[in-house]
C-alpha cells in the first residue's frame, strides 16, 4: 500500500502534527487520523525514488512541440479531475513514448515530491520548457488557478503548433521540387553532359560561351568533386554561422520580410504568434511589462524582437502600446495597432488579442493553402529557363556543325 505524507491537526485542542502513514488511499488516511482525534489537513503520497540518469546535456536536447502539447493538456485535464500534481506528472512520465522527456518528466516529479514547485523543476530544462511556459506556470501556482493557466497554455501550444505545420506543410512541395531540380542538374552534368560534350571536343570547331562555361563546370565537377562537396559544406556552415551573429539575424530577418511570398507569411506569423502570446499571458495575470518581455524571446525575427523590446522600455514611460506598434508599419499591418488601440480604450486587451491571432492564423492558414497553385508557375518558369539554357547551349554547336558540312 502507499505512504503519505501528511498534516493534521487535533479536533479538541487544534494543535498541529505531522507524519507519515501507509494507507490504502486518501479516505482511509482521514478515517485513520479522525480514529487518533486528528483531522487531515494535508497530504503527499511518498513513492519510491528512483535512480534517474539525466546528463547535463539532457536538459538541452530538443522535444518534439506535440509532445509538450499533449503533456500540458493531459496534466490540465488530471488537474481538473482532482489528481495530484506530482501523480499526473508520474502518470505522464509512463504514457509518453518519448524516452528523453520521460526522464525529464521523472525528474521533473522527483523535484515536485522534493517539496519544489512545478516550475522550479520545469526551468531546469529551457530548451524543452521556455521562459513563456514556466513563467505562466508560476503565476498559475501563485494565483492558485494552475488548472486554468494549464489549460491556456496547452490552447497556446495547440495554436501554434497547428499554425507551424501549416506552414511547413507549404514549404514541402517547393523544396522537394528545389532539391529534385539540383540532383538532375548534377546528373547531367557528371553523367550526361560528358558523353554530348566529348563529340564537340573532337570537332574543330568554335563553341559559344554558354557551351564552354557548362563544359567548364561539368569537368569542375567530375575531376574535383571532393574540393566541390567540400566547399558547399564550408558555404553552407559559414552562412550558418553568420546566421547566428546580430549582423546575420539583421540582414537575414529584413531578407524574408522582403521576399514575394514568403515575407507575408512571415509578417502574419509573426503577428498571429504575437498577439496569441500577449493574450495568453495577460489572461494568466502576467504584466503587461512581463509579458512583452517573454513575447521578444519567443519571436523568431530579430525586428519583431526589437520593437517588442523597444515597446517595454515606453511602457515603462507610460506610453501605450498601440502608439508604439504603429511605428513599425512595415512589421505590423495598421490593423494591429488599432485593434490594440480598441483593446486599450475598452480595457478588453487579451479578448482583442485572441481575436486577432486568430484573424491571422486564419490568413496563414488560407495562404498556405494556396501556396501550391502560388509556387508551381514560378517553379515552372525556373525549371523551363534552366532546361532552356542547357537546350540552347548544347544546340548552338550543333548548329555550327552542320553549317561547316554545307
Amino acid at each position: 500500500m502507499p505512504k503519505f505524507l501528511y498534516t493534521a491537526k487535533a479536533i479538541d485542542t487544534g494543535q498541529p502534527h505531522s507524519g507519515e502513514m501507509v494507507a490504502k488511499d486518501e479516505k482511509e488516511l482521514a478515517q485513520e487520523l479522525r480514529g487518533q482525534g486528528m483531522l487531515l489537513t494535508s497530504h503527499r503520497e511518498v513513492v519510491e525514488k528512483t535512480q534517474i540518469n539525466i546528463k547535463f546535456f539532457d536538459r538541452f536536447q530538443s522535444v518534439p512541440l506535440k509532445e509538450k502539447m499533449v503533456f500540458t493538456r493531459n496534466l490540465a485535464v488530471m488537474v481538473s479531475s482532482g489528481l495530484t500534481l506530482s501523480r499526473g506528472i508520474h502518470n505522464l512520465s509512463l504514457q509518453t513514448t518519448h524516452k528523453g522527456f520521460r526522464k525529464i518528466l521523472e525528474d521533473v516529479f522527483e523535484e515536485v515530491q522534493g517539496g519544489k514547485t512545478l516550475s522550479e523543476g520545469l526551468a531546469k530544462y529551457p530548451k524543452i520548457f521556455n521562459e513563456l511556459f514556466t513563467n505562466m506556470v508560476a503565476v498559475g501556482e501563485v494565483s492558485g488557478n494552475l488548472e486554468e493557466v494549464l489549460d491556456i497554455l496547452a490552447t497556446q501550444l495547440e495554436k501554434e503548433h497547428d499554425l507551424l505545420s501549416k506552414v511547413r506543410g507549404a514549404l514541402i512541395y517547393p523544396l522537394v521540387i528545389v532539391v529534385a531540380m539540383i540532383g538532375i542538374g548534377i546528373l547531367m552534368l557528371t553523367y550526361i553532359l560528358p558523353r554530348i560534350t566529348g563529340v564537340f571536343k573532337d570537332m574543330n570547331v568554335t563553341l559559344p560561351a554558354s557551351t564552354l562555361a557548362i563544359m567548364a563546370f561539368s569537368d569542375f565537377l567530375r575531376n574535383h568533386y571532393i574540393l566541390a562537396g567540400g566547399g558547399t559544406l564550408v558555404v553552407i556552415f559559414a552562412v550558418s554561422a553568420f546566421a547566428k551573429t546580430a549582423a546575420g539575424q539583421s540582414f537575414f530577418g529584413r531578407l524574408y520580410l522582403y521576399m514575394p511570398i514568403v515575407g507575408n507569411i512571415v509578417i502574419k506569423v509573426n503577428c498571429a504568434r504575437f498577439a496569441r502570446i500577449h493574450s495568453s499571458l495577460l489572461k494568466s495575470g502576467v504584466s503587461v511589462v512581463t509579458s512583452l518581455g517573454i513575447v521578444s524571446k519567443t519571436l523568431g525575427n530579430v525586428h519583431y524582437k526589437n520593437a517588442i523590446l523597444e515597446a517595454v522600455g515606453e511602457i515603462e514611460k507610460g506610453t501605450e502600446l498601440s502608439k508604439i506598434i504603429g511605428r513599425y508599419p512595415k512589421l505590423f499591418p495598421i490593423l494591429v495597432p488599432q485593434i490594440l488601440e480598441v483593446g486599450e480604450e475598452t480595457g478588453k486587451t487579451e479578448m482583442v488579442l485572441r481575436r486577432l491571432a486568430e484573424f491571422y492564423e486564419e490568413e496563414v492558414s488560407q495562404i498556405t493553402k494556396n501556396m501550391s497553385s502560388i509556387i508551381e508557375p514560378i517553379l515552372m518558369l525556373l525549371i523551363g529557363g534552366g532546361v532552356g539554357f542547357f537546350a540552347v547551349a548544347m544546340l548552338q554547336p550543333m548548329y555550327s556543325v552542320l553549317e561547316n558540312i554545307k
